[in-house]
């Protein structure tokens, strides 16, 4: 789990022009010398409100002769209101421009429409701002400045699909030059995304159903003080006592339930053969029986019923046992209404609570309520200050903010902590590896290099760590060198399908065989045919390949699939930004460069 989470969640820092188009790195940045660039010519220099007559100060003003001049004095007047913050006075001016000026003069038009839904714009009058904008580019269809304008009337007016067409048609006419037409973009394109997801997740009627067995034991197993149930780092240890995780034996509580009668001759008779009362296991025994023996399926039914027994003594722990398993199985708030109700509970357990607190904080970080998440975390570090997952779970929520400093920090803190716990380790090699990418240092992707080497000498059969340090290679563009680590993360976890997507994405990358890359990742389907992440790089390539429809089909079936509001809104970014630049590309008779070789990159 924590390899897959950490990869592909860690790109929403990125632009989603960079995953959209392309599978690696972000060559929509190099389109330049492909897209057709045509500067437009729309003499705009209104904004700036100057009227660039260049005469002399005393001069007389000649007489209007044509009605072509008269819009350009009305016009002209217009952009001195308007520096002059008159607003109203300036539409007036640049109303009359519009009425009196030649229909012939298309170009001219199209400025005064687009001069005046400025005016608008600086009243918040967003929708006579789209209305002029769209007037404007009825006559001057490329118009980048009245394009750009109608994009952020949309995006105030909450049409975001809209929006980002707009915002798309400035990019490649600018030729992704633009960084702040980029980031427009992709501010929308988040907006877009999380406002379909919301819709989706709150829509949603599908039956909730759980991930494959060996997410769920990757899930548990990236915690080392789980009050409940301890898992053991699966696939990253020989040996759970090789962890160095010290195991917590839970208070066997004696409840009195209904009692069972056993029969003489039972052997669970007395001496003298009289029937004894043994006492029934609670539910929430029970629900942790299954969680431990892989019974999933039954772990939150068992939990209900514990929790509407009367008086139970396992009511905390039967709210978080639910909490965890509402998590997996996509129900995010139902999750959160419990662990709401667990933190409300008087005198529980410190490390009980410290574990709600973690995954509370979670569940808002994906509902992008940072504040609140990162308030969670720091409560969780009051209630339980010595526990190594509270900074360990911050850690990675630090990363996803690419606040790498602050990250490493809580890694290094989790590791003081729990030092035979390789997990954080691992972390911290990713978090100083995503450093030295973004500062470009060599100095400092050696030292990554050597982080990720030193946490394999320790822990030897820590499969994450072959994992994240195979794609920290790819990035460098060490293939080979990938490849044997992505070799042995599998020898380690065979049924790790999302080890099996970035072997695939490997193939890719190095040796741009889209056949291979599709046959390796749809044999991560066959080992789990719920993995999500294989449908999503699925989609991503045929996006890559101009089949749209596949592309469709393969974002829809990852999003049907997706466990949180979060993941549907990645997804979804993903779709309306490869559906939308193709859309664009054709309106604007602009052929998108398909099949092209994915360069070193992550996705």
């Amino acid at each position: 789990m924590a390899a897959h989470w950490s990869l592909r969640e860690v790109t929403e820092g990125w632009s989603k022009w960079q995953i959209a188009l392309c599978v690696g790195a972000p060559i929509a940045l190099g389109l330049a010398g492909v897209w057709y660039y045509r500067k437009s010519k729309d003499n705009t220099k209104s904004d700036d409100g100057s009227s660039g007559d260049g005469k002399a100060v005393g001069q007389k003003e000649p007489e209007p002769q044509s009605p072509k001049d008269l819009a350009q004095a009305s016009k002209n007047k217009g952009n001195k209101f308007f520096k002059g913050g008159m607003y109203e006075q300036a539409i007036q001016c640049y109303t009359e421009a519009i009425r009196i000026c030649p229909t012939e003069h298309k170009q001219d038009i199209s400025t005064f429409y687009q001069n005046r839904a400025a005016a608008y714009e600086n009243l918040k009058n967003y929708q006579q701002v789209a209305n002029d904008c769209t007037m404007a580019l009825e006559l001057n269809p490329r118009y980048v400045k009245a394009l750009t304008r109608r994009a952020k009337a949309f995006e105030a007016l909450e049409q975001f699909r809209e929006s980002l067409e707009d915002i798309t048609t400035v990019c490649i006419l600018e030729g992704f030059q633009n960084s702040g037409s980029l980031q427009l973009a992709d501010r929308i394109l988040k907006e877009l995304g999380r406002s379909r997801a919301r819709q989706a997740y709150l829509a949603c009627t599908k039956k909730p159903s759980l991930p494959s067995k060996f997410f769920v034991k990757n899930y548990l197993a990236g915690f080392a003080n789980d009050p409940i149930l301890r898992v053991g780092n699966v696939g990253k240890v020989e040996t759970e006592v090789s962890s160095g995780v010290k195991v917590k034996q839970e208070p066997q509580v004696q409840v009195k339930q209904e009692p069972a009668e056993v029969g003489a001759g039972d052997e669970n008779s007395d001496e003298n053969g009289d029937a004894v009362l043994l006492e029934k296991p609670s539910a929430f025994d029970r629900a942790k029986d299954a969680a431990e023996s892989g019974q999933y399926g039954d772990v939150i039914a068992l939990c209900t019923e514990e929790i509407e027994t009367p008086n139970s003594v396992h009511l905390p722990q039967a709210l978080l046992l639910r909490a965890t398993f509402y998590i997996l199985s996509g129900q995010g708030e139902a999750g959160l209404e419990d662990l709401e109700r667990l933190v409300k509970l008087d005198k529980v357990d410190p490390e009980l609570m410290a574990n709600a607190l973690i995954k509370k904080g979670s569940l808002l970080m994906q509902k992008d309520r940072q504040q609140e998440a990162l308030a969670c975390f720091a409560l969780a570090e009051r209630t339980d200050p010595g526990n190594s997952d509270v900074y360990h779970h911050r850690g990675q929520q630090h990363l996803l903010m690419e606040k790498l400093e602050e990250a490493l920090a809580d890694f290094d803190k989790s590791i003081s902590l729990s030092p035979n716990f390789p997990t954080s380790y691992v972390q911290k090699g990713f978090a100083e590896h995503r450093r030295a990418m973004m500062l470009q240092s060599p100095t400092q992707m050696e030292a990554a290099q050597k982080s990720f080497e030193a946490t394999l000498e320790k822990f030897p059969h820590c499969s994450d760590a072959y994992m994240l340090y195979g794609q920290s290679l790819c990035d460098l563009g060490k293939f080979k060198e990938a490849d044997k680590q992505f070799v042995k993360a599998l020898e380690l976890e065979p049924d790790n399908a999302n080890t099996i997507v970035h072997r695939g994405l490997l193939m890719l990358q190095w040796k741009s065989d889209t056949q291979e890359a599709v046959k390796v990742i749809q044999s991560a389907l066959e080992v789990d045919p719920l993995c999500e992440y294989a449908y999503e790089i699925l989609g991503t390539v045929k996006v890559q390949q101009g089949d749209m429809e596949g592309a469709v089909n393969f974002f829809e079936k990852a999003i049907s699939l997706s466990k949180s509001e979060s993941e549907m809104a990645h997804l979804y970014s993903l779709l309306d930004a490869a559906q939308v630049q193709m859309k664009v590309a054709q309106k604007l008779g602009i052929p998108i460069p398909l099949g092209g070789a994915a360069a070193a990159g992550p996705v």
